[in-house]
């Protein structure tokens, strides 16, 4: 069954771990949706990697930043800095985000940090604010063969260490997206 995928702000808070950045995007290669981005949203989540692991280096982040766009070159988002003095939420710093949907007409923007992102800010722009564990489910129930291959696709895709099924749901478990991983461990074979 094919889908016409709709776009979808990424919030830096699900684009930093990188366990949950790969498989959003790997769900995003599989035509379920349409990753979007900023530049504003990609430095943010790179600044505070940087700033709590010093292991990283800006090189590398930069070239994950690069392998994103290449591998999804429409997910970048630009022309929505004129919206963002309008806007109102909670935390100011996180205009940017909303505007960002707005501009590229995304109906949703995955975040964890729902509490900044309430309904009542976003209702009058129709864009619904979402955790990443109820977004993958949607799209399980959605296309479960594609999201399947999409897991199976970035867990295999891990070396460095390697995941074994029962160490990929663990960490996205860790990850906080305990939906996600019940309709996963039905499917252990597959992934």
């Amino acid at each position: 069954m094919n889908h016409s995928p709709y776009p979808v702000v990424l919030d830096a808070c699900v684009i930093y771990p990188s366990l949950l950045r790969d498989l959003l995007m790997h769900l995003g290669l599989t035509g379920l949706y349409q990753p979007k981005w900023t530049a504003l949203i990609q430095d943010e989540w790179q600044r505070n990697l940087l700033l709590n692991n010093a292991d990283v280096t800006m090189d590398k982040l930069r070239n994950i930043e690069h392998l994103m766009n290449k591998a999804l070159p429409d997910a970048n988002v630009t022309g929505f800095e004129q919206l963002i003095p309008a806007l109102v939420l909670p935390d100011a710093d996180d205009r940017h985000v909303l505007a960002a949907a707005i501009r590229a007409n995304a109906e949703v923007i995955v975040t964890a940090n729902l509490k900044d992102f309430p309904a009542t800010a976003l209702s009058e722009f129709a864009v619904e604010a979402m955790h990443p564990d109820e977004f993958i489910a949607d799209l399980f129930d959605l296309n479960s063969a594609l999201v399947l291959k999409a897991v199976r696709t970035s867990r295999t895709a891990f070396r460095k260490p390697p995941f074994d099924v029962d160490e990929y749901l663990d960490c996205l478990l860790r990850q906080g997206l305990p939906m996600t991983v019940k309709e996963l461990d039905a499917y252990r074979a597959l992934i």
